[in-house]
């Protein structure tokens, strides 16, 4: 069903089969396509083919029997695709600046903690239970507050870009949405 060929040094083209345009969409869902939500297996497919490869641009050439072929289906296709690779790619951006914005936030927390603690040390906290109470509060925040936050700049982050990146691909693609029959 998916065949994957460099078109050129920074272009894959990717060629999917399918036996109608309704291949591409959710077999439960009855809106135009226009706003039909896209099949899981498809994306699925397209994300197979694309890690493969090591390319910046994707062409994807749908293939459709020449006796289902219609004009304005492939528009309003190629406008549906477009819009759902920009929107989850925009999605995954935003999440991915949450994540390493609450990674920043528990960091400088944790280092505040730690400056907290070291100024009620100098003070001797055996003088005041509150002061004591602190310490004991503050030093095991501070370095959970540090380590988490650390996770979730350098782990969490991270894990989100192998989806960030097919759909930077795929949002680049909409001029490179063909259609071609068998």
């Amino acid at each position: 069903m998916t065949d994957s060929n460099s078109h050129s040094e920074e272009t894959q083209e990717i060629s999917l089969r399918l036996e109608h345009y309704d291949d591409m969409f959710s077999d439960f869902d009855i809106r135009p396509y226009s706003k039909r939500a896209l099949s899981v297996d498809f994306l699925d497919e397209i994300k197979r083919a694309i890690r493969d490869g090591r390319y910046e641009q994707v062409e994807l050439v749908l293939h459709i029997p020449a006796k289902e072929v219609s004009e304005s289906h492939q528009a309003t296709i190629r406008d549906r695709l477009s819009g759902h690779f920009k929107r989850h790619f925009d999605l995954l951006l935003k999440e991915k600046r949450k994540v390493r914005r609450l990674g920043v936030s528990m960091v400088i927390l944790g280092i505040v903690s730690m400056v907290a603690a070291t100024v009620i040390v100098f003070e001797d906290p055996r003088e005041s239970l509150l002061l004591s109470f602190l310490v004991i509060f503050l030093e095991p925040a501070a370095w959970f507050l540090l380590w988490e936050g650390m996770d979730q700049i350098i782990f969490n982050s991270k894990s989100i870009n192998p989806e960030l990146d097919f759909y930077r691909k795929m949002s680049n693609s909409h001029g490179h949405v063909h259609f071609s029959t068998y």
